[in-house]
């Protein structure tokens, strides 16, 4: 059996364990039983999760594509990408979730038999320091690795400026929740050109959709205040913390008094198409992931799409992710409808 085979075996196994709640199909295609005891705890807490929505999972189907490998002749390191569907059922309401999951895949050859060991997340969903082509993203405001940053000079661009509801005249900006979630279904699987991508993408994400809902940039052209994008001049960052970092964007949300603002609810199925959801997966009141809201489900609770992980149409509470502890706490933000 070939290395490609086991690794085959392996994407068959894992979206069959999804759909039976159950590692018991990992077991024959992976030597590492540690791990499959870990995924076991995940698939669990997904079909639980299912079961809590009187929601009953239908198939799965999981799509391969090989980006990258080292060989050698005892060990094969490869990054796959994977495309999962999964479909299921409300009472008489069919759902479709999709995600991409990005996964290091490390598998050993004993006695001539090629066997995955174990994988690896390329992409965890917790606003991290990250480096983003070379420029460090920072996971606190106006500070870079302990170092405060001088605020970036006043620059517009406008080919991205002029693509939404900026006008030189002030006036009253209707929030358009369905343009926001049209362009968070337009975008969610690959990055728009415009607009630059970050290894941590979630919170660039939600911004760009909230703009194109007509949400106005506050422009002061400095990192720390403010919610603003206009691009990069060589190797200067020309953005706000609040547009790309996680606790940023909830902060600004929270305390804005004027344009783009929001304010927290207490319940998900409050949530309206263009709201956002911010999480905070340890619990110690820094988020860490941000997402919108594009629809609802047949119980109506909020479905989102999101970077990072990108998902479209995923259940809100994320308990099937890596991130997810049971610490985690959410905030609920209904986006102001006149801005």
């Amino acid at each position: 059996m070939s290395w490609k085979t086991a690794l085959y075996n392996y994407v068959h196994a894992k979206n069959q364990a999804e759909i039976e709640g159950s590692a018991a199909p990992l077991e024959a295609y992976v030597s590492d039983s540690a791990y499959v005891r870990k995924q076991d705890v995940k698939v669990r807490r997904l079909l639980n999760s299912y079961r809590d929505r009187d929601a009953k999972l239908l198939r799965g189907e999981t799509k391969l594509r090989l980006t990258g490998v080292k060989e050698s002749p005892q060990v094969i390191i490869a990054d796959i990408q994977l495309h999962r569907f999964l479909n299921y059922r409300i009472g008489s309401i069919e759902h479709l979730e999709e995600r991409i999951e990005p996964e290091r895949v490390f598998i050993d050859s004993a006695a001539n038999r090629w066997q995955v060991r174990y994988t690896e997340s390329l992409h965890g969903e917790k606003s991290l320091p990250s480096k983003q082509r070379g420029v460090f993203l920072p996971d606190h405001e106006g500070f870079v690795d302990g170092f405060r940053r001088a605020p970036s000079l006043p620059y517009i661009n406008h080919s991205i400026l002029n693509s939404g509801a900026q006008e030189s005249a002030p006036r009253k900006i209707i929030y358009n929740r369905a343009k926001a979630a049209h362009y968070a279904e337009t975008w969610w699987q690959t990055p728009n050109p415009k607009y630059e991508e970050f290894e941590v993408d979630c919170t660039n994400f939600v911004s760009q959709c909230l703009f194109a809902g007509g949400a106005p940039m506050d422009y002061t052209g400095k990192r720390d205040l403010g919610w603003w994008y206009a691009g990069k001049r060589g190797n200067q960052e020309l953005w706000s913390f609040s547009w790309a970092v996680a606790n940023s964007l909830q902060t600004f949300l929270s305390h804005s008094r004027r344009g783009l603002q929001g304010h927290a609810v207490y319940d998900p199925s409050e949530l309206q198409m263009g709201d956002t959801i911010s999480y905070d997966w340890d619990g110690d009141g820094r988020y860490q992931h941000n997402t919108i809201v594009i629809g609802k489900d047949a119980n109506g609770m909020p479905l989102v799409n999101a970077h990072t992980y990108n998902s479209r149409n995923r259940y809100w509470a994320y308990k099937d992710s890596p991130a997810w502890t049971e610490r985690t706490k959410y905030v609920f933000v209904r986006v102001a409808d006149y801005m």
